[in-house]
């Protein structure tokens, strides 16, 4: 007989619900000065915990890492067998425990205190020796756990009250989109986030031309840089405007003859640029409106100034759309 879990299953969820709102209620001054404590930590924040509470400290510290702060997992066990030693003074240690008196962490929190390190304990019992050693206290509330005894309410209250610690972190110290570029460069994260500074050809890739050069050698250099575009400066080196391959077959088709035709009196005036820092993928939706498959770039400090060209080909070679 087939049995019926979906009921099941929503108890579960309503019950880590329940344990998400009221820790909600206990959030107090505590929390501030702990992010304070993380975010100004010139060493590494360590976090341990035993058992389920053991993964979900190893969770919260990748997550603090990933978003500007150095972090490490210790393992309770190994930590009495030397591993302490990892741990220097001018470290944050949040320890993990629901109980808060979980006797593998005792000679940690000893070491800690007879070091004076800054410890940060995240526990539901006031009268637990974690409480009492803490330098600042975050209490989770108690909860109902699924079936009764399976950490499941407790490692998700957990769970959030570390997620809500690095992104307050990150906030204080104002861990931007371009420094998480800078720790995320690979896969899909890394390609959204990059810039278009990362991506465009520079230097003498770049197709710039003079405005009193005539066609006939303006078309070679087309021919050359091999971008189907010509960007055309003047005198100031100031871009003053742009050349496509599109426009030059429009000219041919109408029988015109462009050898003698300088370039400023076919180019298109004003061409479409766009800051260095601005992301890829905007570039990207900036072409597609407009039309075209390239973009002058530039220094937010001048606009007038071309310091790279974006073509649609750079954007699709990483892997960004």
């Amino acid at each position: 007989m087939t049995k019926k879990f979906i009921p099941l299953a929503k108890k579960v969820i309503d019950l880590e619900i329940q344990a998400l709102q009221k820790l909600k209620k206990k959030i107090d001054n505590s929390f501030n000065n702990a992010v304070i404590e993380i975010a100004k930590c010139k060493s590494k924040v360590i976090l341990c915990g035993v058992g389920k509470s053991g993964l979900i400290a190893a969770k919260i510290s990748a997550t603090l890492s990933s978003v500007g702060t150095p972090s490490f997992n210790l393992s309770a066990s190994d930590s009495s067998h030397g591993d302490l030693g990892s741990i220097s003074k001018k470290d944050v240690l949040i320890l993990i425990s629901y109980s808060g008196k979980t006797s593998e962490l005792k000679n940690i929190i000893q070491y800690a205190n007879r070091n004076k390190i800054m410890l940060i304990g995240i526990m539901s019992k006031k009268d637990s020796i974690l409480y009492k050693a803490s330098d600042i206290k975050l209490i989770i509330p108690e909860v109902k756990e699924s079936a009764g005894i399976v950490p499941t309410s407790s490692t998700t209250a957990q769970l959030a009250l570390g997620d809500a610690l690095a992104i307050s972190a990150m906030q204080y110290k104002k861990f931007g989109k371009f420094d998480f570029k800078k720790i995320h460069p690979a896969g899909n994260l890394g390609a959204q986030l990059k810039t278009v500074e990362d991506i465009m050809l520079k230097g003498n890739k770049i197709p710039f031309v003079k405005e009193n050069l005539n066609m006939k050698n303006a078309i070679k250099i087309l021919s050359n840089k091999k971008l189907g575009v010509l960007i055309i400066q003047n005198k100031q080196k100031k871009t003053i405007g742009v050349i496509t391959d599109g426009q030059i077959r429009r000219y041919n088709e109408k029988k015109q003859n462009l050898n003698e035709m300088n370039v400023a009196k076919i180019m298109t005036k004003n061409p479409i640029s766009i800051d260095k820092q601005s992301l890829a993928v905007k570039a990207l939706a900036l072409m597609n409106e407009k039309k075209i498959t390239s973009l002058c770039v530039h220094d937010k400090r001048n606009k007038h100034k071309t310091i790279g060209v974006l073509h649609i080909h750079n954007i699709l070679q990483s892997n960004i759309g």
